[in-house]
């Protein structure tokens, strides 16, 4: 049976306005046994914790609870928040095309050319002779230019020794895709994380307030017995009341804005009451050998350590290309109107070279550069993989203490039911106790996942 609580904190804000403290509800089970499975939830009201009549909050009107669990919160936060899986999805995709771009170079450049030109006069008489019998000079009006010119033009480009630099290019290119491969999911990843923490974070709030609650009706209840025996002044007994409902105050404070933030990350409508379904214990079986092995492999961080070696490597054959004259075949067909003796329509081939025969040793101070760049690259490469080892053994000893203490933690809850037993034999509510005890059992189980997920994520699972 699932049991509401639903909290005013002007029900217990003796301190201001009832309207200081808008009021919120929460919904929530409580963990009964520590086996994942048998998690039974606990029936509390908070008026009955709080010692305060129900009728207060008559009024109220009913707000829906919405039954949720942590794989559900992760996929409903992955449909809200899709344009972090989707730019992931464009990254990888602007890579490629420039790649796919970048390899286009290896085939020939078509290009066409038009021009049309009108003079206002012809542009002159340019052919003279001298006639022989009176020894004059006559000139003939022979336009070698028209006065009206067209020229089309039509350019195919082939590189030849060009190709070696686009090989580089295109390795560029390539390393450039599987670094925005390997970190495609990462926002994704983390999004799951933060889903995970919050929701844990409210389990924990949720018990707590329950604790606060269950304390404070029992400080009630011993304060009356007490006041009525006269063995405590009314004075002291306020200011332990006062604590109390400030305790609780903070509670239910804390339990709204995790609530919030929760529905924000999940995309649920403002004031969504939550009953969190507590999940199932993590189970996993890994070495510190089969971890090292995949985060290797995996780890983005490596990854991308690599692909700048890989490219530095390019870079420097790059540079040491520039020694090389850039030859390219050239072939075409051109149509012109400009000289009227020649030709209108004519086919053409030949070749073009161009080589920088000086430019103050700038070619060697880039061979130079982009050797040291190289070999910095690679000491990356090797200083990576020792942080990527340690950061290994460190996450994966951490697991191990994390999976110690949240086996500890759910001794404890099972312990607690011997604790819970003697409090209801004193007369006393044991449902606090209960509460703080689940409250260690779920912070501890969140600093396990948050372990696990640690080693996931070094070896490229998301």
């Amino acid at each position: 049976m699932v049991g509401w609580l639903l909290l005013y904190a002007s029900a217990v804000g003796a301190q201001g306005p009832a309207s200081i403290f808008p009021p919120i509800g929460i919904a929530f089970p409580l963990v009964a046994d520590i086996k994942p499975d048998n998690r039974a939830p606990l029936v509390i009201n908070i008026e009955d914790a709080v010692g305060r009549s129900a009728s207060q909050n008559a009024g109220a009107a009913p707000v829906d609870v919405r039954r949720i669990t942590l794989q559900q919160a992760q996929q409903l936060a992955a449909t809200a928040s899709n344009p972090l899986e989707r730019l992931g999805e464009l990254q990888v995709e602007a890579a490629r095309q420039h790649r796919l771009g970048v390899k286009s170079l290896y085939f020939p450049n078509v290009s066409t050319q038009f021009v049309n030109i009108h003079f206002n006069d012809p542009l002159g008489e340019v052919l003279t002779v001298r006639r022989p019998l009176i020894g004059q000079f006559a000139s003939v009006p022979v336009n070698v230019l028209q006065q009206d010119q067209t020229v089309v033009n039509v350019l195919a480009a082939q590189p030849i020794t060009p190709l070696l630099s686009v090989r580089q290019l295109v390795r560029i290119a390539r390393a450039d895709e599987n670094v925005a491969r390997a970190k495609a999911g990462l926002p994704v990843t983390e999004l799951a994380g933060r889903v995970e923490n919050n929701y844990f974070d409210l389990l924990i709030a949720q018990r707590e307030l329950l604790g606060a609650g269950a304390d404070t009706k029992r400080l009630q209840a011993r304060s009356v017995t007490a006041i009525t025996a006269g063995v405590v002044r009314v004075s002291d007994q306020q200011t332990e009341s006062i604590g109390a409902e400030k305790s609780l105050v903070l509670a239910a404070s804390r339990v709204k804005e995790l609530t919030t933030s929760l529905n924000e990350l999940l995309g649920l409508p403002e004031g969504t009451r939550l009953e969190l379904v507590p999940p199932d214990t993590v189970v996993e079986n890994l070495t510190l050998r089969d971890v090292t092995a995949k985060a290797t492999a995996a780890s983005a961080d490596l990854v991308e350590a690599e692909m700048t070696a890989v490219k530095a490597r390019a870079g420097s054959r790059l540079a040491k290309m520039e020694y090389i004259p850039a030859v390219a075949v050239l072939g075409g067909y051109v149509h012109q109107t400009t000289v009227s003796y020649i030709p209108q329509n004519n086919w053409y081939l030949g070749f073009e070279a161009t080589y920088t025969l000086f430019n103050a040793g700038k070619r060697e101070r880039g061979v130079k550069e982009a050797d040291l760049q190289a070999q910095a690259a690679e000491l990356g490469v090797e200083l990576t993989r020792a942080k990527t080892a340690s950061n290994v053994k460190s996450s994966f000893y951490e697991l191990e203490r994390s999976r110690e203490l949240y086996q500890l933690a759910r001794r404890m809850v099972s312990a607690g039911r011997a604790i819970e037993a003697n409090y209801v034999s004193d007369g006393q509510d044991g449902n606090a106790a209960r509460a703080k005890l689940d409250a260690e059992l779920f912070r501890a189980e969140l600093q396990y996942r948050q372990a696990y997920t640690r080693v996931k994520t070094l070896m490229g699972e998301k």
